[in-house]
């Protein structure tokens, strides 16, 4: 589980790397700003939605892991507390899924 800081324009999207390139990285996962939201969709019996989605890599500022740090909790962390699911295993099942009923891999 990664943080990922874009640029032009500048976003933060958090995910399950699904591939990293040369040419960019291909993520499963949920702009930041959405986390919260996601999180009470979840947790009301809703579905997660999280996008598949690739970024070229000119785009790319930043890839940090999805650690606590210290006392603070990391966004997978507070997903698991928020919701008991796992968010890597979450988002691999999204995937497959996606795959599944007839999504390209990109």
């Amino acid at each position: 589980m990664v943080v990922v800081t874009l640029g032009n324009p500048r976003d933060k999207c958090w995910g399950r790397i699904l591939a990293l390139t040369v040419e960019g990285l291909s993520l499963s996962g949920i702009e930041l700003a959405s986390f919260d939201d996601a999180i009470a969709v979840v947790k009301e019996g809703g579905p997660l939605s999280p996008g598949v989605v690739f970024f070229p890599m000119h785009r790319v500022e930043r890839i940090e892991l999805d650690l606590p740090d210290g006392d603070v909790p990391s966004l997978s962390q507070r997903f698991a507390e928020r919701t008991g699911l796992n968010a890597a295993e979450t988002l691999k099942q999204f995937y497959a899924l996606h795959l599944a009923v007839g999504g390209d891999g990109e």
